[in-house]
């Protein structure tokens, strides 16, 4: 379940951009360009930042969403077109998870946009230990683009900007699994990959198999949070059947029925182990929840206004 809660938003239409020398020599071996990159999902964890870190570089970016002035929306097709024109690459993230029913299928036909409208490059965002997400990766594999795949961990920021936030205010942190160890990654890790890999020459085909530098359990990362918060937070094991029923009492039994799905598919045993994909992609180790949960608590992103 790591890929959630994904969303879009405005764009910018291509043009010629002079960039400075400042910014070209701080950009170092970076591909440049004076097409916008479409970022799909730029109001969601990732994708937020994506664009950010893409803006701030200097570079055009079109963010993709149902309200923008030039639209992207999974449900309505005809909308890719126009915000796929002109665009020199994207980063792809499918709302809510790869996982839900015809999600394989549309970013297939995303796909087959892209090469139509001349993409150069596409990063995927996928989701670990998943088999949809898996297929997902197979389609754009066999796409004919130039691609990388960035296979991410839980995240990190579903403590604090996510579905468990609210728990967490609680001060309780309800979960199946067990003690099963999950190598939580920070978002922040995920997008300096996905945009090394948008703008960096060297990631052509790659697979990022992104994680953090350790294995936890919900109950050592309820004992960080305590650490971080300067309050206990308590781990509350709970079953998949409960997990389901949390879920439907907000996003209904459909929702429930495929997250629930994801989560006794990754939380068997099967992601127990570390990765190097941020190490390779990015010349540096990943960062520590424990950093993560100081840094959110410093910026308080677990107080009542937050």
């Amino acid at each position: 379940m790591p890929v959630n809660s994904l969303a879009a938003a405005v764009n910018t239409p291509a043009r010629k951009i002079a960039y400075p020398s400042a910014i070209a020599t701080n950009l170092g071996n970076l591909t440049m360009t004076d097409q916008p990159i479409l970022v799909i999902g730029a109001t969601g964890k990732t994708g937020s930042r994506v664009a950010a870190r893409l803006e701030a570089k200097g570079l055009p970016v079109r963010r993709g969403a149902r309200g923008a002035r030039i639209p992207f929306d999974w449900e309505e097709p005809s909308t890719w077109t126009a915000a796929l024109d002109g665009a020199s690459s994207a980063y792809v993230t499918y709302f809510p998870d790869l996982a839900f029913p015809g999600a394989v299928e549309k970013v297939e036909a995303l796909c087959a946009a892209a090469k139509t409208a001349g993409l150069e490059r596409l990063v995927l965002l996928s989701g670990r230990g998943e088999h949809h997400a898996r297929l997902g990766e197979d389609v754009v594999r066999a796409s004919g683009l130039d691609f990388t795949l960035v296979r991410a961990a839980w995240f990190a920021q579903n403590f604090s900007e996510g579905y468990l936030r609210d728990p967490i205010l609680s001060g309780v942190l309800p979960m199946p699994g067990g003690d099963v160890g999950e190598p939580i990654i920070d978002v922040d890790d995920i997008a300096d990959v996905a945009v090394a890999a948008l703008i960096e020459d060297g990631h052509s085909g790659a697979l990022y198999e992104v994680t953090g530098p350790r294995l936890l359990s919900f109950a050592d990362m309820a004992g960080i949070l305590s650490m971080a918060l300067g309050r206990s937070i308590q781990h509350i094991p709970i079953t998949f059947d409960d997990f389901h029923s949390n879920i439907a009492e907000t996003g209904g039994h459909f929702v429930a029925d495929v997250f629930t799905a994801i989560a006794r598919e990754t939380l068997d045993g099967r992601n127990a182990h570390l990765t190097d994909g941020v190490q390779r992609a990015l010349g540096r180790p990943p960062r520590d929840f424990a950093d993560f949960a100081n840094s959110a608590a410093q910026k308080g992103m677990w107080t009542d206004a937050a």
